[in-house]
């Protein structure tokens, strides 16, 4: 398919329909993400280029350079780095960027950090994108506790952390099923970094203390998200507390929905119906008692408890 591509760009250059310089680098990089690049192709895609661009653009090179370093052809690499500054390209966070992942993907991660010593020598200072390439190399090793330690590093040089590293790092302790360094860092970076997680974060990490029944840091993450004001996330809530909770905890989760002074209704129809389903009725019943009044008498509550009161409503 990545073969049929580089021939079709062969065949457009050679015309007067030629593709775009953009182009041109997508379909490097197609190259570069496979599983196991085709240099062949990289270099079939670059002379096309050449030949009628006549001079290869920075992009061009660190699209030829990713293929190389993705494959572990390092040497290769570093001549097309030479090449690179040989015609006025001077090597930037992307290049080494990608000289970082190839030793990653290769497990030589001493090498991997050194690049970062190198860039700064060379006046290139690691921006975010690059210690988080670093970074996550590491996790993809399950070398998490390493990891951490380059964030450590990052944060020493001043270099702030943003919600796709935090996503990585995050994701790292929770494969090593270590969901306390998991909550510890996310509060931590909230908190004091002022960080902004992903949503997907928050929702991820909730579902996993929930299943480890840790129902009180799985509320703080709750208030934080909506502190940060992400939308309510009540599902793996309520599946918890209808099976494990108590009506103290229903009414801390319902309290924790909304910036007004009570949520909606059907709020609390979710609630006192994951009760019934899980055939806890007298907890939905202590729970309505301890309801505003409004919501003990809304016309749903009645008939939701009547329907499963033998017709008979709760007053």
């Amino acid at each position: 398919m990545v073969e049929d591509a580089v021939k079709l760009y062969e065949l457009m250059m050679d015309g007067p329909y030629k593709p775009s310089v953009q182009e041109c680098n997508v379909l490097l990089r197609t190259i570069s993400v496979c599983g196991n690049p085709n240099v062949d192709l990289v270099f079939r895609v670059a002379k096309k280029y050449e030949s009628v661009e006549h001079s290869l653009s920075k992009a061009v090179y660190d699209g030829i350079h990713r293929s190389l370093t993705s494959i572990g052809r390092f040497d290769e690499a570093a001549k097309i780095m030479e090449a690179m500054k040989d015609a006025g390209f001077e090597p930037d966070n992307i290049t080494y960027s990608q000289v970082v992942f190839g030793f990653c993907k290769a497990r030589r991660f001493e090498e991997a950090c050194e690049v970062l010593d190198k860039m700064e020598a060379r006046g290139c200072v690691p921006d975010i994108k690059t210690w988080t390439i670093l970074i996550q190399g590491h996790c993809a090793a399950n070398e998490v506790d390493k990891a951490f330690i380059c964030f450590a590093k990052m944060i020493e040089k001043n270099c702030d952390a943003d919600a796709d590293l935090l996503d990585v790092l995050i994701n790292g302790f929770l494969s090593q099923k270590r969901i306390d360094g998991a909550y510890k860092l996310l509060v931590e970076m909230v908190n004091k970094a002022r960080l902004r997680p992903w949503q997907a974060t928050y929702k991820h990490l909730i579902q996993k203390l929930l299943g480890e029944r840790r129902l009180e840091e799985a509320f703080n993450l709750l208030v934080l998200m909506k502190k940060q004001n992400y939308p309510p996330f009540p599902d793996p809530f309520v599946q918890y507390i209808s099976k494990f909770g108590t009506v103290e905890d229903a009414l801390e989760f319902l309290k924790s929905l909304s910036v007004k002074e009570y949520p909606s209704i059907s709020a609390y129809l979710h609630v006192f119906q994951s009760f019934f389903d899980e055939g806890r009725h007298s907890e939905a019943k202590d729970l309505l008692y301890k309801c505003p009044h409004h919501i003990r008498k809304h016309a749903e509550t009645s008939k939701l408890f009547g329907s499963t009161n033998g017709g008979k409503a709760i007053t």
